[in-house]
C-alpha cells in the first residue's frame, strides 16, 4: 500500500490550464473518487498521476517518493481504462499474465498469480476464451485480474464502467468494491457519474474546470456541500437553488431578548422563513443568498411558503419528482412518494419546506461559497 499526493499539482496544454494547483492526498488503502463533468480535468490529474501526462508544475508523491520525473513503467501503478485495452489475439490467460511477462516473472510464479487473479474475478472457466469470446462486463473483469495480477502500490481506475449497460455497472462496481476491500490497495478513481461515485468512494473531491472544489465522505459532500456547485452537481435531481434577499422580520412576536427578530430569504412573490439555529449561522450575511432545499425536503402543502404550477409529473416506481415553475422565477423539484397524490399539470400548488433545520442550504449569492457552517 501506498499515499498518493498531489501538491500544488498544475498541468497547462498551451494556453489552456487543464488542472489548477490540485492538492489531494490519499490514504493507504483508500478508494477515492475523482469525480466531475466531462473536460473538468479529473482524467489529467489521474494520467499524472500515472506518468502519462507531464507535471507542469507542482509535485506527485507515490509513498514518500517523488515521481515527477519517474517513467511510468516504474511508478508501481496499474490502470484500468475504459476501453479494456485487451489484445484481442491473445487468451484470457495470456491477457492476464502479460504485465508479468514484461517484468519477466517465471512460468510457474506467472500461472500461479494468474490462477488466483482470475478465481477472485469468477474467470476461472475463460482462461481459454480470447476477448471477442466474452461479454462487456467479462472483458472489465479481465482487464481488473490484469491490474490486479502486478500487486502494484496503487490502482488508477478512468471510467471503467462506462462501456457496460445499466446492469452491469451495479454488478461491476460491486465487484469493484468488494475486490478494493479485500485488496486494500489505494485507489484514484475517475468517473462522471455520481451514482459511482457515492455509491464506492470512501471519499469524493469534486471537481470543476481544473479546480478542486471539495472533498469529503458521500455523506458530507451531500449533506453540506462546499459550495452552489457542489450542492447541484450532486443528487439526483441536484439541488434546488433560487437566490434572494436575507430579511430580518423586525422586533416581533418572533424576537429574541435582543429584539432581534427571525430571519427569511425573501424572493418576488414569496418568503421562506429559517429555523432559528439557520438564522443564527447567517447572520450578518447577505443580503444576497441563494437558499439551498433537496427535492426530498420538499412537499406540496396547502399552506406551503412557495406558490409554483406544476409543469412536469416523472413517475419513477418508487417515487415521483413533481418539476414546478414557481413564483420565485425558478424551476423547482419536489421529491415524493408514489402513493402521494399526484398533481396535474398545469395545476396551481403550493411547496412547503420541512422543518428540520438540516434542509436549508445557504450560500453567498457572490462567491457561492456555503454560509455560516449552516446546518
Amino acid at each position: 500500500m501506498a499515499q498518493v499526493s498531489l501538491d500544488g499539482v498544475t498541468k497547462r496544454f498551451g494556453d489552456t490550464t487543464a488542472v489548477d494547483d490540485l492538492t489531494l492526498h490519499i490514504t493507504d488503502g483508500e478508494l477515492l473518487v475523482l469525480l466531475g463533468s466531462s473536460g473538468c480535468g479529473k482524467t489529467t490529474a489521474l494520467r499524472m498521476v500515472a506518468g502519462l501526462e507531464e507535471v507542469t508544475s507542482g509535485t506527485v508523491s507515490i509513498g514518500a517518493r517523488v515521481v515527477n520525473d519517474v517513467d511510468p513503467k516504474d511508478r508501481d501503478v496499474a490502470m484500468v481504462f475504459q476501453s479494456y485495452a485487451l489484445y484481442p489475439h491473445l487468451t484470457v490467460a495470456r491477457n492476464i499474465e502479460f504485465p508479468l511477462r514484461q517484468r519477466g516473472v517465471d512460468k510457474e510464479e506467472r500461472a500461479a498469480k494468474v490462477k488466483r487473479a482470475a478465481e477472485t474475478l469468477g474467470l476461472g472457466t475463460l482462461l481459454d476464451r480470447k476477448p471477442g469470446q466474452l461479454s462487456g462486463g467479462q472483458r472489465q473483469r479481465v482487464a481488473l485480474a490484469r491490474a490486479i495480477v502486478r500487486e502494484p502500490l496503487v490502482f488508477l481506475m478512468d471510467e471503467p464502467l462506462s462501456n457496460l449497460d445499466a446492469a452491469l455497472r451495479v454488478q461491476t462496481r460491486a465487484d469493484i468494491v468488494e475486490l478494493q476491500s479485500r485488496l486494500s490497495t489505494t485507489t484514484l478513481y475517475v468517473t462522471h457519474d455520481q451514482v459511482e461515485a457515492m455509491t464506492m468512494g470512501h471519499r469524493i473531491a469534486v471537481m470543476s474546470e481544473g479546480k478542486l472544489q471539495q472533498v469529503a465522505a458521500p455523506e458530507a459532500l451531500y449533506n453540506a456541500p462546499a459550495n452552489t456547485f457542489v450542492a447541484r452537481f450532486l443528487g439526483s435531481p441536484g439541488m434546488n437553488l433560487m437566490e434572494g434577499m436575507l430579511v430580518e422580520s423586525g422586533a416581533l412576536a418572533g424576537a429574541d431578548e435582543g429584539g432581534r427578530g427571525s430571519l427569511s430569504v425573501a424572493f418576488p412573490g414569496a418568503s421562506v422563513p429559517l429555523p432559528a439555529v439557520v438564522g443564527e449561522a447567517v447572520r450578518g450575511a447577505g443580503p444576497e443568498v441563494v437558499l439551498g432545499l433537496r427535492p426530498e425536503a420538499l412537499h406540496l402543502s396547502e399552506d406551503g411558503a412557495i406558490g409554483a404550477s406544476v409543469v412536469i409529473v416523472e413517475l419513477l416506481g418508487a417515487e415521483t419528482h413533481v418539476i414546478c415553475h414557481a413564483e420565485t422565477g425558478v424551476t423547482i423539484v419536489v421529491r415524493q412518494s408514489a402513493s402521494a397524490a399526484k398533481p396535474k399539470i398545469g395545476e396551481a400548488v403550493r411547496i412547503a419546506v420541512d422543518p428540520d433545520p438540516a434542509a436549508y442550504h445557504l450560500f453567498d449569492a457572490a462567491s457561492g461559497a456555503r454560509l455560516g457552517g449552516a446546518p
